[in-house]
């Protein structure tokens, strides 16, 4: 059985591409930082309070004035349009 969707009525989403990174301080400390998994939730859960979800994220190595690393998040958020009303009579 095939399933027909009515494009009127189908979900539009907005999406928010977002690089969490660490402060390049601890990159020059430490040699290299590493994502703090406590700051990343809160980063999360922020955008997630504003209605965003994570699609799909990646890890990567970034270099800091060409000496020191440090890891980052690429991020893919997404989040559902909500339709504004329209004025009665239209």
């Amino acid at each position: 059985m095939q399933t027909i969707q009515n494009p009127k009525i189908m979900s539009k989403f907005q999406y928010k591409a977002v690089i969490y990174q660490e402060s390049a301080l601890s990159s020059m400390l430490l040699g290299s930082a590493k994502v703090d998994p406590l700051r990343f939730t809160d980063f999360l859960n922020e955008h997630g309070k504003q209605g965003w979800r994570v699609r799909t994220m990646q890890s990567e190595q970034r270099r800091t004035f060409f000496f020191w690393r440090r890891e980052a998040m690429v991020v893919i958020l997404e989040r559902m349009l909500v339709p504004k009303p329209r004025p009665e009579g239209s």
